[in-house]
């Protein structure tokens, strides 16, 4: 005679999870969508963030700093 139950284990006890790990409330799929789409997420220096109040004004910034380059390098061909 085996002696092997067939019956599942028990499910974990949530008593001891940390609130922080309460996935509870979460939406499954949330962000697939601009996951998809080739969203990227990078992270600022506090110090460099202080200087942009918003993620618009990022690639403000930015797109500034292409054309500036771009410029140049076109200036430097010539």
């Amino acid at each position: 005679m085996k002696d092997i139950s067939m019956k599942k284990p028990p499910k974990p006890s949530t008593a001891g999870i940390r609130a922080e790990y309460d996935f509870s409330g979460g939406v499954r799929g949330k962000y697939v969508g601009q996951y998809r789409r080739g969203t990227n997420v990078v992270l600022l220096d506090p110090e460099v963030a202080a200087a942009f109040p918003d993620s618009k004004s990022v690639n403000d910034a930015l797109r500034g700093l292409l054309a500036l380059v771009t410029r140049a390098e076109r200036r430097k061909r010539a």
